[in-house]
């Protein structure tokens, strides 16, 4: 295969790089519009019965989950002043006759108190928009400029699941753009400095871009068979820079090396493709399968993210591969054009030359320090041994014992907090403070009564009918049991309301009643999170009250929270199965041996662990909550770290990956543990490391968000990127591999002569490719 790329790449690059161009312009058109196609949902699981049940009242009775929030503002006047009153009924009838409002409800027609603030000088209208989430943002985009500021005597806000689903849409774009001005030109000024010419560092970029663009043509088609949350956009820009920043390193590294040693471009190419190429595309297909196990999960937020991920690897994994070595038989020796260091001084131009040198960076004359090309392994572990990088891993191994066991307190200590995790659904506090939705929202906490935006919600179905009389007592007899279970206030059935245990306020209600099924709220007893272990006891309680022929289903985010959580637990089994037994048999199929894949895993799962302990510690506790700019709710979003593990499980095989590799090609050279580690955390060093400080700046650019997830996603993932690529690829790695010596590279017969067949090995091409012209 990578001789085919090879020739592809050497005798056609023009072609190739004209039909990279048409591609890139046929997708840049065919991604237009992504944003305004994507959802913010995607967190419940469509098969659980907090789903069918919200399906259930969505189609039945309208009103009775509102999305849409009018928060009337009457001032001193009060609500109920007659002309005020008149305004409110005037909006709500209005409101009723537009196109694609499925129901409305004001404080003027039920009179219900909780939609009264406890001032008097509030009052709600709530309204349902028909449809799916596409039809019921086209709505709120209809209506909100109608509908929003002042009307007479009133002032309007709007709040509400449509509401904060269009200011998430907003939020993201205009974060999403943001994050790409900082980071383009910071990351363009590091990979200069890395390899000192301008040329080379806009490389890695192209590859980047190619991938960004092409992932949003896809997630732009895949928008036509199923739902992508918009979150999804923010990792796509992620990833795209992040690994195609990893594998151009990798690629335009390699062939400067080839052509300091004096290939011809061609022939530079072919060895290139041959030896990080292949690591390339392993890595790819590493961070690929660790991304895929999310599509386990029936949750298209997480799904989403899998959808993206897939894409914007093997993009860029082929942008690497393909265009990026047709770019390069093209250029040639130009690949070193406006070398940056002819404006420095001498002294610090040669000083800057020996710094990128020691961290295996670009040696003067446009070499890598990175050691000789495929075939000059003679001088690679001497050549090596000067190295700063070579004498840490001897310092890190002679200490092999106390290395370990503190890198391996630290980053337990540091993953405790994770105990303690609450798991939650994400609200309208993940906003800014200043955001409409969250104002009203705010509002509704702290001015109303009762448990704004909480509460549960029943379907009940009666095979005999809910206004028969066996129905009317079946549903009687279910209202007050469940009135008298603890932690619940109230129960507003067909029949009235219902509390302890008894009928205090009859009131029939035929809104509640829809043929065979009626609709009944439960009003918890106290505003408690939605995640609260007396919640989960709460939604536990009410399912389990059937009786009496009736069949219900409950919604209500308590429910969802619960459902959340179980499905999410029948799948997490499956998913880490996946990635676990991916990450064995790919380092196996690397290395050959089976102590190194073991290794592997429980590196990760440490560094991981601290990364889930710090997201703990910091965004559901409130720790550094100003500092950051975030309001802590007390609990994470239940998909948040399936999410932030998956990616950052991948990324940090990635680097393994790259250290994995050189070690392997150092041992069969050398045959010594001891100088395979410490040559390539030499070789690799700086690569990884520049490569780590890139993706984490990309993942801290996300973090700047003012979403509250999308802040924990990016600071979460670039804490984890920088402690893989410190701590543990150089110091616990190195000290895990010094410790179990020659056993380090053992296999059982049988798997020995398995490698020896299947085994993925660098090595570069037959010389007669590289020179086909």
């Amino acid at each position: 295969m990578f001789n085919a790329l090879s020739r592809l790449a050497t005798r056609r690059p023009r072609a190739v790089l004209l039909a990279t161009i048409v591609l890139f312009a046929a997708a840049l058109a065919a991604g237009s519009g992504l944003a305004d196609r994507l959802g913010n949902g995607g967190t419940d699981d469509p098969a659980s019965e907090s789903s069918r049940a919200a399906a259930v009242l969505d189609a039945r009775f309208p009103a009775s989950r509102p999305n849409l929030t009018l928060l009337l503002d009457a001032g001193a006047r009060g609500v109920d002043d007659a002309a005020v009153a008149r305004q409110g009924r005037a909006l709500a009838a209005r409101l009723a006759a537009e196109p694609g409002v499925a129901a409305v409800s004001s404080y003027w027609q039920t009179g219900a108190p909780g939609m009264r603030s406890r001032d008097g000088e509030r009052a709600l209208l709530v309204a349902r928009l028909a449809g799916d989430e596409r039809a019921q943002d086209d709505a709120f985009r209809r209506l909100a400029p109608a509908y929003r500021g002042a009307h007479n005597d009133v002032e309007v806000q709007l709040g509400g699941r449509s509401a904060l689903r269009a200011e998430l849409q907003r939020t993201i774009r205009d974060d999403l753009l943001r994050a790409e001005l900082i980071v383009l030109p910071i990351t363009l000024a590091i990979l200069v400095l890395v390899f000192g010419s301008a040329v080379a560092a806009l490389l890695p970029l192209g590859v980047g871009i190619i991938a960004i663009v092409g992932t949003m043509a896809v997630l732009r088609a895949i928008t036509g068979f199923t739902d992508v949350s918009i979150f999804a956009m923010n990792l796509t820009t992620a990833l795209g820079l992040g690994l195609a920043i990893d594998y151009g390193l990798l690629i335009v590294r390699r062939y400067r090396e080839e052509l300091a040693g004096g290939a011809e471009p061609r022939a530079a190419v072919a060895t290139t493709l041959g030896t990080a190429g292949r690591t390339v595309l392993f890595s790819a297909v590493t961070v690929a399968i660790a991304l895929a196990s999310m599509l386990v999960f029936p949750l298209y937020f997480l799904r989403s993210f899998a959808y993206a991920g897939i894409s914007v690897v093997l993009l860029a994994a082929a942008a690497a591969l393909i265009v990026l070595p047709a770019l390069l038989t093209v250029l040639g020796p130009r690949v070193d054009a406006l070398d940056v260091r002819r404006l420095l001084p001498g002294r610090r131009r040669r000083a800057a030359r020996a710094s990128r040198a020691a961290a295996g960076g670009v040696a003067p004359g446009g070499a890598a320090a990175g050691g000789a090309a495929a075939g000059g392994a003679a001088a690679g572990g001497a050549g090596a041994a000067g190295g700063a990088w070579y004498r840490h891993a001897e310092r890190v191994m002679r200490r092999a014992p106390a290395v370990f066991v503190a890198t391996v307190a630290l980053l337990v200590l540091v993953g405790l907090p994770f105990l303690g995790v609450e798991f939650g659904t994400a609200d309208d506090r993940q906003l800014p403070a200043g955001a409409e939705p969250r104002l009203v929202s705010d509002a509704l906490r702290s001015g109303f009564d009762g448990n704004p935006g909480g509460g549960l919600h029943v379907a009940a179905q009666l095979p005999g009918g809910a206004n028969g009389a066996d129905g009317r007592a079946a549903l009687a007899a279910y209202a007050t049991r469940v009135s008298a279970l603890p932690g619940v206030e109230r129960v507003e059935a067909p029949a009235g309301s219902y509390a302890g245990g008894r009928l205090v306020r009859p009131a029939a209600d035929p809104a509640r009643t829809n043929g065979n099924v009626a609709s009944l709220s439960i009003v918890p007893a106290t505003t408690v999170a939605d995640s609260t272990a007396a919640s989960m006891r709460l939604v536990n309680a009410v399912r389990a009250q059937e009786g009496d022929g009736l069949r219900t289903l409950v919604a209500g985010p308590a429910a969802d929270v619960a459902d959340t959580r179980a499905a999410i637990g029948a799948k997490l089994p499956i998913a880490i199965a996946i990635v676990a037994l991916a990450t064995l048999v790919i380092v196996f199929l690397l290395t050959g041996s089976v102590v190194l894949p073991l290794q592997a895993v429980f590196a990760n799962a440490l560094s991981l662990t601290a990364m889930l302990g710090a997201i703990v510690f910091v965004f559901q506790d409130g720790n550094l909550g100003g500092l950051l700019g975030f309001t802590a709710t007390g609990s994470i979003e239940t998909a948040l770290p399936v999410l932030m593990f998956c990616i950052a499980f991948g990324l940090s095989m990635d680097y393994g990956i790259f250290l994995l590799a050189r070690a392997k090609e150092e041992h069969d050279r050398s045959g010594d543990n001891r100088v395979a580690v410490a040559t390539a955390l030499q070789r690799t060093g700086g690569v990884v490391t520049a490569a780590a400080v890139i993706l984490a700046l990309v993942f801290v650019a996300i973090g700047t968000s003012q979403i509250m997830n999308m802040k924990m996603m990016g600071l979460g993932i670039a804490l984890a990127v920088i402690i893989d690529a410190t701590v543990v690829r150089s110091l616990l790695v190195p000290a895990m591999m010094a410790l179990s010596g020659r056993w380090t590279w053992w296999a059982p017969a049988p798997l020995r002569r398995l490698h020896e067949r299947i085994g993925l090995r660098e090595e570069a091409p037959p010389p007669a490719v590289g020179a086909a012209g």
